[in-house]
């Protein structure tokens, strides 16, 4: 079944948008005029040999340790790219749409994200894009809420040297 066919099945009240190919979430936003906040990123994760879809805003990473906390798991660990083409064999690679029920996988939400009236995501194509109010998807999917989203900037922050004198601005 496609994702339209079954929002459709569901009667859910949703809007589909065409266009030019995106690869990431990050562009998903761009494209779609909208803050990376508001568009759901689906990442995979298996926690004791279980997988859980996680849905978080675009612009922010899977705290695998809140997932293990929160899920009171032994070992968590993000899914393969293999997995996740297996899991979601109806959608293009990097398209997986964040609705667990679809997929018969538990549906984990980051707190930042459902607080939005609106949600974009990936339609299973790298060209289309469907729109649907929070209140519908969280009807939809049933996601446990909890905070396991931090921002990909804290990466790059992380990485760089603590001494506030490191800058050297004759060096860059």
């Amino acid at each position: 079944m496609t994702v339209l066919e079954f929002l459709d099945e569901k009667r859910c009240q949703y809007r589909v948008t065409e266009h030019k190919p995106v690869y990431t979430a990050g562009q998903l936003a761009t494209v779609e005029r909208v803050s990376p906040r508001k568009v759901a990123k689906p990442v995979i994760v298996r926690a004791d040999g279980q997988y859980y879809l996680c849905v978080l805003p675009a612009d922010c990473k899977v705290d695998l340790y809140a997932v293990q906390k929160h899920l009171e798991a032994k070992n968590v660990q993000l899914a393969s790219e293999h997995e996740t083409e297996y899991l979601f064999g109806d959608s293009e690679l990097g398209t997986e749409p964040p609705l667990g029920s679809l997929y018969d996988l538990p549906t984990l939400m980051d707190k930042k994200l459902a607080k939005d009236k609106h949600i974009v995501f990936q339609a299973g194509s790298h060209e289309r894009a469907i729109w649907m109010s929070m209140s519908e998807y969280k009807r939809l999917t049933d996601p446990a809420i909890f905070g396991f989203g931090y921002p990909e900037a804290m990466d790059e922050i992380e990485s760089m040297p603590f001494d506030p004198f490191f800058y050297d601005p004759y060096n860059s």
